[in-house]
């Protein structure tokens, strides 16, 4: 069964990540030689700061000097220009290549099937969405034109050092190795305590969901566990900053000599060349130390930030990591190659040989049902006896494991997933409502529909007069999970909105369980209205709602135990006769 695993290490390679930046190839290129650009221009000023110490100085050449002051300068503030026009250029690439990696990851995801999220936690998923995502953020926007201007950076010093003076340039280039395999060795740290930070940053994030939603607060409050709640989030964060301050504490004072002693390379090459000159061993000039240490010192802060772009990288793997997981999940339900849209003529649905298990347990077998065009069933059993897996079914929001659904003849697998959920529109017993207002959460089943489409499809519902009467009529926000209505005003709120989308197929999932009988006896009649002219399917919690249902289906333990009309099944005296007698 697919799943998410919150701790796992991942082998990432890194041509995959590079990957990401394919669509954008001409743009890095473009980014690549601005970047040379910018190193050729910080490389320039040594060469005439020797110049100057050298031949302008002694020489005493006012307009020499002023040349190579002002090539300086131009050097100087031409760096500058490139260094902002490449942080634009690498910031407009990493936002574009974010936008997709987020924008893949939620499609991927909105593509699972019902299982899958019934398998996984809530948190979980938005973790990978927000905290994952946006732990790369840095690496995707920085991190890779980093590397390409620290490298080209460094490449350009060292050859300006070797052109400038080979000796004293093997002196400052042979600590730079030495940086790049510790950086190696300390990355492996880092991603296991990347690895760690995320996985209970998701913990944190579905404690979040779930304990302030509106639900979750009524339900804190009624039952008095806030100070349990909030002990346990403040463990859970503790342990986020205990991980955190192992991964910015991780290799710190390593890190730290290193630079001290990268830093302290021109101070040797000051001593060496004074001691060569002294002794009259050298023909290094006092223009050519001076331009060189200049040159070396230029070398320390690329060395440096190649050390943190290696730290970045490291941390940024296992986050790329749980990335990809989300990505290579496979999809369980999908479209096959060659899927044709549905066209219902009548709108007959057929189960032949259907079989459906979770995990191991069988939920459904050998279903064998024919619902004839227009025609109501009501599906009737015990709490767990299959009936909403057998109307998800319907809806392929399930995959049956043996046999086939068939809709007007054909194979639901058949056909796109789009033009079945056109096809099959559901009523569940939970009635979920976006934080938005009544047209849009309307308007979601038909986007193109029209106010007056709106509109009379809340009157057909008999919902009209109340929204109309609300201070801001149909621009009232519903509030969370639509928490501003009434079970029964959301209800038929759902009601309209299925009207607009006008489904040949219909299923209710116990639509009215949760009302109270006048509002039941409302709702009901629309729902009755609703069904009427189409085929539907009806899940029953109370059995006084499917009386006059064309066809009763008796669920048990996953099989068809009975199947007939009202009065039918009470007189054969069976399962559905004890249901109704409210005998278990």
């Amino acid at each position: 069964m697919t799943s998410l695993v919150e701790d796992e290490e991942r082998h990432v390679p890194l041509r995959r990540i590079v990957a990401l930046f394919r669509p954008y190839r001409w743009a890095m290129a473009g980014l690549l030689g601005l970047i040379v650009v910018q190193a050729g221009l910080g490389v320039a000023s040594p060469f005439f700061l020797r110049a100057i110490l050298d031949s302008a100085l002694p020489r005493r050449d006012t307009v020499l000097l002023t040349l190579l002051a002002a090539a300086m300068i131009a050097c100087s503030l031409g760096s500058g220009a490139m260094s902002v026009t490449t942080t634009g250029v690498a910031n407009t690439i990493g936002q574009r290549v974010m936008n997709d990696l987020r924008v893949g990851v939620y499609g991927h995801l909105q593509r699972m099937s019902l299982a899958f999220f019934t398998r996984t936690r809530s948190g979980e998923v938005l973790s990978r969405v927000f905290n994952d995502i946006g732990g790369v953020d840095n690496v995707v926007n920085n991190t890779a034109s980093s590397i390409a201007q620290n490298g080209i950076t460094t490449l350009a010093i060292a050859v300006a050092l070797l052109v400038m003076d080979g000796q004293l340039a093997l002196l400052g280039l042979v600590v730079v190795p030495l940086f790049l395999v510790f950086t190696l060795r300390l990355g492996r740290r880092r991603r296991a305590l990347a690895r760690g930070r995320q996985a209970r940053l998701a913990r944190l994030t579905t404690m979040v969901e779930e304990s302030l939603s509106v639900a979750g607060v009524l339900l804190a409050k009624t039952m008095g566990s806030e100070r349990e709640l909030r002990e346990r989030f403040a463990r859970e964060s503790a342990e986020i900053s205990r991980l955190e301050r192992q991964s910015a504490l991780a290799g710190r004072w390593q890190l730290a000599s290193r630079r001290m002693c990268l830093t302290c390379v021109p101070a040797i090459v000051y001593w060496l060349a004074g001691m060569a000159l002294a002794h009259g061993a050298s023909p290094t000039s006092l223009g050519t130390v001076v331009a060189f240490t200049s040159m070396l010192n230029r070398l320390v802060a690329p060395a440096t930030a190649m050390q943190s772009v290696g730290q970045n990288l490291s941390t940024a793997t296992a986050l790329f990591g749980r990335i990809f997981e989300v990505l290579d999940l496979p999809m369980e339900i999908a479209d096959r190659p060659g899927a044709a849209e549905l066209t219902v003529r009548e709108g007959a649905v057929s189960l032949r040989g259907v079989s459906f298990r979770y995990g191991d347990t069988w939920t459904l077998q050998d279903i064998d049902l024919e619902i004839p065009a227009g025609s109501t069933t009501a599906l009737v059993g015990a709490t767990g006896s299959g009936k909403t897996t057998l109307a998800y079914l319907v809806a392929r929001l399930y995959e049956p494991n043996e046999g086939k659904v068939l809709l007007d003849g054909v194979d639901i697998r058949d056909v796109t997933l789009r033009s079945l959920a056109g096809a099959v529109g559901l009523v569940s017993q939970e009635t979920y409502l976006f934080h938005a207002s009544v047209r849009e959460n309307l308007r979601f089943a038909k986007p193109d529909a029209t106010d007056e489409e709106i509109e009379r499809a809340a009157r057909a519902a008999h919902i009209h007069d109340t929204l109309a009467a609300l201070p801001e009529g149909y621009d009232t926000v519903v509030g969370q999970r639509g928490y501003r209505f009434s079970g029964g005003e959301k209800q038929r709120m759902a009601i309209a909105r299925i009207l607009l989308r006008n489904p040949p197929v219909l299923v209710l999932d116990e639509a009215t369980s949760a009302l109270d009988n006048r509002t039941e006896r409302a709702v009901q009649a629309e729902l009755d209205r609703l069904a009427a002219q189409r085929t539907t399917i009806a899940i029953a919690h109370r059995l006084s709602t499917v009386e006059h249902a064309d066809q009763i289906v008796v669920l048990d333990g996953g099989r068809i135990v009975e199947r007939g009309k009202h009065a039918e099944l009470l007189a054969l005296g069976g399962r559905y006769a004890r249901l109704v007698r409210g005998d278990t």
